[in-house]
């Protein structure tokens, strides 16, 4: 399997066509452990349509991969890339229950973020994550890898049926090096 980078036990590499059908069981299995705070496609319909309206411009899905298997352990997604003087991006993941709490996502996201920063990668400068205040996780996740908290978003995104509020985490190229 060719891998955009590496770690100790993860690599990423793109989204492909072909890992719906692997992505859509692991968001069936891992329900309890996203709601409420992400809804990825639970079905091979849902996934396939929201991959093929993706405008590969304007976003790059990873998948993170276990080295010892090639299993999948979690998604990340950045998106909404605006170029020109901005080079900002959103970033958006999602750990599977099967891999969960075992610190294969801060590995696999440091992957990224290193890879969205990098000239030869995504080139971008600045990343943004906005996350739920009550998820501890995500927060502790993007905090250890050098977000800093930046602002409070009422009704924000709309997940799992309810506009919910997000706390707006980012890190720059600056912070990342610093």
């Amino acid at each position: 399997m060719t891998y955009v980078a590496t770690a100790d036990r993860v690599g990423i590499r793109p989204v492909a066509d072909t890992d719906g059908p692997e992505l859509v069981r692991l968001a069936v299995e891992s329900v309890d452990l996203h709601h409420p705070w992400a809804a990825p496609a639970r079905s091979l319909t849902d996934w396939e349509a929201a991959h093929a309206a993706r405008d590969r411009r304007l976003w790059a899905g990873f998948v993170i991969c276990e080295l010892e298997d090639g299993a999948i352990a979690g998604v990340v997604n950045v998106s909404n890339i605006v170029r020109g003087l901005f080079q900002c991006a959103a970033l958006g993941y999602n750990a599977f229950a099967p891999s969960a709490g075992r610190g294969l996502m801060r590995e696999g996201l440091d992957l990224v973020v290193r890879h969205a920063f990098d000239p030869d990668g995504l080139a971008l400068h600045r990343l943004e994550a906005n996350i739920q205040p009550d998820n501890a996780r995500s927060i502790g996740l993007v905090r250890s890898l050098g977000f800093r908290l930046e602002g409070f978003s009422p009704a924000f995104l709309f997940i799992d049926g309810a506009w919910r509020d997000h706390e707006r985490w980012a890190i720059t190229t600056e912070m990342l090096a610093g």
